[in-house]
């Protein structure tokens, strides 16, 4: 386009004045200049192209004041091109009408030189884009007034956000959402998107958020984090705004939401508070991993540090969470405080949330296990009452003292206090229906679990550019106390005739510590202006207990007796020490990284009932590499290999016993050698910004040698010993491919997701290969005219396939089919309509005929009042086919599970939403 030849452009400019000479007069004039180095720019091309086939229409070149004119342009449509040698081409849109002259006061240049890595694209949805981050101009993407960052996010070319809230950017999902590069509300992304007004934003960042200590070093570590980043307008950072929705419903249902912030300059404060029982508002926690898990393991991260988690049986295993599954109510509130001092070189954030979350409901879980003379069919009924009570607080300090040191600090706390109350009833059949067994259970338990974790991390930059050193320490502490009840009755059939029984009745309490130390130096030297080594070195220290003690009636009525066999009293130490080093390359367009982590972990279990040690010694290496390469600022391609040591865990090794499942028992294996996993993954995406269009891919595949798997055995009364085993040729391969473009005016994107495992297992002393495959297809399509619609619509297709070797003629294959139109259209008097519709159509098995298909509507009508549309009045439906199903299906090694499940259904609900605001006043869109 920037390189037609003359005769060319002599040829255009002479039929266009031909076919123009009858046209009303139109012109357009400005000046461009360089604005940062304050000069005008003399003979730069500005030139005028027809947006339907980029034909140059006329072009000028400036006057030595930066001036230009260009006159007898037809009315119509136009892309203005501005060039200059050295400097970025500038790129716009312009609208020309009859007798009429477009005055563009000054277009401003910046010299490639200055620019760096970035290109600006300035168009009618305006993009930048700087290395791996690419920012949206917010205001050029058309939302309705007081519209959430949410519907803004859903305009943006490359993002996805489901009807959960959930954030999908360039196939990734995103884990944080941050305001002015800070945390908001911690570790809730919705808390922002659906609560921050939209035309409070200026930009909108996403990027792949580095390690704190690879930002510092700018050596990548492979720690890398989808985040977005919500940079706010200045004027929007003074006053208070926020909203109030309230609605009640059918059947009960209701739905309360406050949001108050007041934002002064660099300090925010912010308050919430909810209440609910729709499953829509304040589930979306995300506890972090230092608070550990509901499982006993040794475990080993991937940088070799070792850690114990602990907390119970089956009497814990309710997470204390909301994932769809029955009928929720949540009372949840919380407060957000960020603050910059000193001169921008003091940082504060914190963070309270508290919540009372009871879930209760019932799901009907459907198995077929496969075996390699037969099969059998498991059917089990679970009614569940919980309930949980939280507290959790974060805060955040950075100091910069100066230019080359820098002091974070971070601490962080949890109190739950739980209760579970769950019912099973089992049944599992023979390939003849014949009845093997069936059993009862009620499980009641009380837990309570505290949690704190701090960290300091200390960076330096020493006086020769490049060499840099810092220290980082962390600290985990978590207690866990439940006690509960156990009551179970299992039957064991041959042939439908009764063989044994198996009764339990217990009161079980267990006491769990875990105190874990982390230290870290890492020290960079400069080799060179692109080169440099690091150097790593770090301890860790985990300490735990867990005693579980079991009780059996006693005669007298009491739980008094204790059932040694299923008690325990175990103490647990681990120190790691580690080192690494590593090689790094990086120039202006491309960077390559190359090293190793070793990690020498000493473990002892100590049995206090018995006085018994055990000890083991072992070795874990954790070799990578990253390459990068930017062919332009928009494409870009990286290749990755990181390979990981896993030790055995103590689950595998030598199990705590437990008698919560008598129909699935785990014996230890003390012969097993640790595994070593390679995994590999290459990535390219380009991105077009004039043309819209953008291309997001990566293939990743991993092997492991030695890999843990399962030997089970499986009896004629259907109980299952399961023991862990070293197999080899354990493997993975996934790909994903996305493509975006513009097609008639709307943004539609189409993806490929494909996926394909080998998993080796042991089923009754013969050897199974499980080969799986999963393939998706997708499409999806948006597009929004101002004040008349913005409607979108999804697809997908999948086809699922899993055969096992034992039995290839059971093999598992079925397709999954998905629409999803979610359409608003803005009528006259102010009245919204919005709809959406997810049809789920899914497949029979071999194992189960059912297809649980879906057609899931939701509906509402709004009437916009007040000053600024501050005030909307809906009525809205919910599931109004009731139709909503609970289903998942999973595809594993030798079997096949399907779960239907309780969930909330159809309801009507009336409900109001006031936004208000002073100083930070909503926009109306134009």
């Amino acid at each position: 386009m920037r390189k037609l030849t003359g005769a060319i452009a002599l040829l255009c400019l002479f039929a266009v004045g031909q076919a123009s000479a009858q046209q009303p007069v139109n012109s357009l004039k400005g000046t461009v200049s360089d604005t940062l180095n304050k000069q005008d720019l003399y003979k730069a091309v500005v030139s005028v192209l027809r947006v339907k086939d980029s034909m140059l229409v006329k072009f000028a070149r400036t006057d030595v004041k930066g001036r230009f004119e260009i006159k007898d342009i037809p009315a119509g449509k136009y892309i203005l091109l501005t060039s200059f040698p050295n400097y970025a081409d500038y790129i716009d849109f312009i609208t020309m009408t009859d007798n009429n002259t477009v005055n563009i006061a000054s277009i401003s240049m910046i010299t490639k030189a200055h620019l760096l890595e970035e290109v600006v694209v300035k168009q009618n949805k305006s993009i930048r884009l700087k290395g791996d981050t690419t920012e949206y101009n917010a205001d050029s993407f058309k939302v309705q007034p007081n519209a959430t960052v949410e519907e803004l996010l859903k305009q943006l070319p490359g993002i996805q956000v489901d009807k959960d809230g959930k954030i999908t950017a360039q196939g990734q999902t995103v884990q944080k959402v941050l305001v002015d590069g800070e945390e908001f509300f911690g570790d809730d992304p919705t808390l922002v998107t659906q609560n921050i007004r939209a035309d409070m934003v200026a930009k909108v960042q996403v990027f792949d958020k580095k390690s704190d200590q690879a930002a510092f070093t700018g050596i990548d570590d492979g720690q890398k984090t989808k985040t977005i980043n919500l940079k706010l307008k200045d004027d929007k950072k003074r006053g208070y705004f926020g909203k109030i929705d309230a609605g009640t419903a059918t059947n009960d249902f209701y739905n309360a939401q406050l949001m108050f912030n007041k934002f002064q300059k660099k300090e925010k404060l912010s308050v919430y508070g909810i209440l609910s029982n729709t499953g829509k508002l304040g589930l979306n926690w995300q506890d972090q991993r230092s608070y550990g898990d509901n499982s006993s393991d040794i475990q080993f991260d991937d940088n070799g540090n070792g850690y114990y988690t602990s907390a119970g049986d089956d009497l814990e295993n309710w997470s204390g969470s909301y994932s769809g599954q029955g009928y929720p109510k949540v009372q949840t509130g919380g407060a957000h405080y960020n603050n910059k001092l000193g001169d921008d070189r003091q940082t504060i954030n914190g963070n309270y949330k508290v919540m009372d979350l009871a879930v209760n409901g019932a799901n009907n879980t459907n198995t077929q296990y496969i075996l390699p003379d037969t099969s059998y069919f498991n059917t089990q009924k679970q009614v569940f009452n919980n309930r949980i009570t939280r507290n959790k607080a974060n805060v955040t300090y950075n100091m910069d003292f100066d230019t080359t040191s820098s002091l974070k600090v971070m601490a962080d706390t949890r109190f739950d206090h739980k209760i579970t109350n769950n019912s099973y009833s089992t049944q599992a059949l023979a390939q003849d229906s014949s009845l093997v067994n069936q059993g009862n259970r009620q499980i009641n338990t009380v837990s309570d679990i505290s949690a704190f974790n701090s960290s300091i991390l200390w960076r330096k930059k020493l006086k020769k550019k490049g060499r840099t050193i810092s220290i980082n320490a962390k600290e985990n502490y978590n207690i866990t106390n439940s006690s509960g009840f156990l009551n179970a009755a299992n039957y064991f059939y041959k042939g439908s005739v009764p063989l044994a029984s198996q009764v339990t009745d217990q009161y079980k309490v267990s006491a769990n510590r875990q105190l874990a130390l982390d230290s870290k130096i890492t020290y960079t030297e400069p080799l060179s202006a692109a080169a440099s080594l690091v150097f790593n070195y770090g301890v860790t220290l985990n300490n735990s207990t867990s005693n579980r003690n079991s009780f059996n009636r006693s005669a007298g009525g009491k739980y008094d007796v204790l059932d040694t066999t299923y008690s325990n009293d175990y103490k647990f130490n681990i120190l790691t020490q580690k080192a690494g080093a590593s090689f790094a390359y990086v120039k202006k367009k491309y960077s390559f990284t190359v090293g190793n982590t070793t990690g020498y972990t000493n473990y002892a279990q100590t049995d206090l009932k018995t006085g018994i040690t055990g000890r083991r010694d072992f070795v874990n290496w954790f070799p990578q590499a990253y390459t990068d390469y930017s062919f332009t600022t928009q494409r870009r391609m990286w290749l990755r290999y990181n390979g990981s040591t896993s030790q055995p865990s103590l689950q595998q090794i030598q199990p705590l016993r437990t008698n919560d499942d008598p129909l699935n028992i785990i014996i230890g294996n003390a012969l097993l050698k640790p595994s070593f996993r390679n995994n590999m993954s290459f990535g390219f995406n380009d991105y077009k910004a004039l043309s819209g269009i953008d291309i997001y891919s990566y293939i990743n595949y991993s092997t492991t040698d030695n890999a843990f798997a399962s030997r089970d055995f499986v009896d004629s009364v259907g109980r299952r010993v399961s023991q862990a085993i070293n197999v080899n040729g354990n493997n993975s391969l996934s790909g994903y491919f996305s493509y975006g473009f513009p097609l008639f005016k709307a943004h539609t994107n189409v993806n490929l997701n494909v996926s394909n495992s080998r998993y080796v297992n042991e089923i009754n002393g013969q050897r199974n290969v499980t080969e799986s495959q999963n393939y998706s297809l997708g499409a999806s399509a948006g597009r929004t005219v101002d004040k008349l619609y913005a409607n979108s619509i999804s697809s997908n297709i999948t086809y699922t396939t899993s055969t096992s070797s034992v039995q290839q003629n059971a093999g598992i294959h079925y397709w999954t089919y998905n629409i999803r139109p979610d359409l608003d259209f803005y009528l006259p008097l102010k009245i919204q309509i919005h709809t959406d519709i997810d049809f789920i159509f899914r497949g029979k098995t071999n194992a189960f005929d059912k297809n649980n298909n879906v057609v899931f509507w939701n509906a509402w009508i709004g009437k916009k009042l007040l000053a600024g549309d501050a005030l909307v009045i809906k009525l809205s439906g919910n599931d109004i086919l009731n139709q909503n199903i609970g289903f998942t299906r999973s595809v594993n090694t030798n079997y096949i599970t399907e779960n239907t499940y309780s969930t909330i259904q159809r309801y009507f609900m009336i409900s109001a939403v006031w936004s208000f605001a002073k100083g930070a006043k909503a926009q109306p869109t134009n």
